[in-house]
């Protein structure tokens, strides 16, 4: 699941050596099985925090968040017969922590969004565009991704995440749940094109990012708690 061909700048989102230690921090997590929806949450947020997020790079970031997920269960069942319940638990609040995640990212950009129209300002409809059809995917990509590992899994965690994808599936997720509200809001301000707003002369991503970071250091406070209200 890993993509070793590119040759990326260091600085870049989803460069190898980021994905590398995501992937790593990930597996740490579940193997010390304290905190993991938080953890987990936490180091996807840290991971998106870039200017120049693309789908490529949420591709490479969910997928190794996935089998950093993937390897920390499989260490844990290796050391014991008993630590069953604990894995199958860790996985759940793992993908509940990618989920609320990615939630958190799409909730960013319509905070951005929102804060822009608050001002009278207005990012450009290229960018407005662009990002909006990005996101559109987000969901899909998620539950594909999931689905991927479960399928390429064995065993315990096979069935784990197999039963995780179904629920995501048929109930829904979190990051779903989210584009709902934010695709509303890029809609709203993709057709008013009437209105006094000038552009801000900012990047979307950039102010996106810029609301990723305080999420993931912890100084946002406003933004609602997603690993609080999980569906899994």
């Amino acid at each position: 699941m890993h993509n070793e061909n590119t040759h990326e700048p260091n600085n870049t989102p989803g460069s190898d050596n980021d994905i590398k230690a995501l992937e790593a921090e990930v597996r740490e997590a579940i193997a010390s099985g304290s905190h993991i929806q938080e953890t987990v949450h936490r180091l996807t947020l840290k991971a998106m925090n870039a200017k120049n997020i693309d789908p490529e790079s949420l591709r490479r970031i969910i997928t190794a968040v996935m089998q950093g997920i993937h390897d920390g269960a499989a260490q844990q069942l290796q050391q014991a017969a008993n630590q069953t319940q604990a894995a199958k638990s860790q996985i759940t609040d793992a993908v509940a922590g990618l989920d609320s995640a990615l939630a958190r990212f799409a909730e960013a950009s319509k905070l951005a969004v929102e804060e822009a129209a608050g001002q009278a300002k207005r990012f450009s409809d290229t960018e407005l565009a662009r990002t909006r059809s990005e996101l559109e995917s987000l969901e899909s990509l998620f539950v594909e991704t999931l689905h991927h590992t479960a399928t390429a899994a064995q065993g315990l965690i096979a069935d784990v995440l197999l039963d995780l994808s179904h629920h995501a599936k048929n109930t829904g997720t979190n990051v779903g749940s989210q584009l709902k509200e934010t695709l509303a809001t890029f809609a709203q301000q993709i057709a008013s094109v009437g209105n006094v707003q000038v552009e801000t002369g900012a990047s979307l991503a950039q102010k996106t990012a810029d609301i990723v970071s305080k999420a993931a250091s912890g100084v946002l406070s406003g933004i609602k708690d997603q690993t609080k209200t999980g569906k899994h």
